[in-house]
């Protein structure tokens, strides 16, 4: 698995869990687990999504999707994108 393929799923998945939160509570932040915060790679994904206003982070590792990154996942969900593909 090439590295392209493994950041997009691990952003993918990222995205899929914050949005599983953003319709339990939109308002709430989500903690990401120490080695995930730890790890040089996921703070590049999130700074990428943080660029593209898809995640607001509150402090380091606290982050939770913004409504522009919500309808933007709706939209990757029921069109171009295979439903498991953000499983």
């Amino acid at each position: 698995m090439g590295t392209l393929m493994i950041e997009n799923t691990f952003s993918e998945e990222l995205i899929h869990r914050l949005a599983e939160r953003y319709e339990e509570d939109p308002t709430e932040f989500t903690q990401l687990p120490p080695p995930t915060v730890a790890s040089s790679f996921a703070r590049q994904t999130v700074s990428e999504l943080r660029n593209e206003g898809l995640v607001e982070e509150e402090i380091r590792g606290v982050i939770r999707l913004t409504p522009r990154g919500y309808k933007e996942y709706k939209r990757k969900a029921s069109g171009s994108f295979a439903p498991k593909a953000w499983v």
